[in-house]
């Protein structure tokens, strides 16, 4: 976690399971992004209860669109959705400060992807081999 320049806590884990195939990266107010997260995975874990099927990766991100857009003169929360369903295979979504959701091929966001920028711009190529990825 940072506060402008400052590393407050570098122990800290932004990354948070939702399901089993779906993740988010959460940026922002790290109290608002783990509410935000903890009430969409509860909501995706009642789904799949309900109705015996896995979320959708679209309908995580809905959620995390509509608390962030419902709530956003109170938020501070930019959120990276990604995961594999059955229905559209592996998505990434982009929900920044304000309540926008994006499908993007790849995103970045959070205090530091101002340094990630270039290079991920320069490297980063659709059809990408596994291999060149990790």
């Amino acid at each position: 976690t940072s506060t402008g320049t400052y590393v407050a806590n570098r122990v800290t884990d932004k990354l948070t399971k939702l399901t089993d195939k779906i993740y988010c990266c959460r940026s922002g107010s790290a109290a608002d992004t783990q509410a935000i997260a903890d009430i969409v995975a509860y909501s995706l874990n009642y789904h799949e209860n309900q109705t015996g099927e896995e979320p959708l990766v679209a309908d995580a991100a809905c959620e995390f669109r509509q608390y962030c857009y419902n709530y956003r003169d109170s938020l501070m929360a930019g959120i990276i959705v990604a995961g594999f369903d059955n229905k559209n295979g592996g998505q990434v979504f982009s929900v920044p400060v304000g309540g926008m959701q994006i499908r993007q091929s790849v995103t970045i966001g959070g205090s530091g992807s101002s340094y990630i920028y270039g290079f991920v711009k320069e490297h980063y190529r659709e059809g990408m081999p596994k291999d060149e990825c990790v």
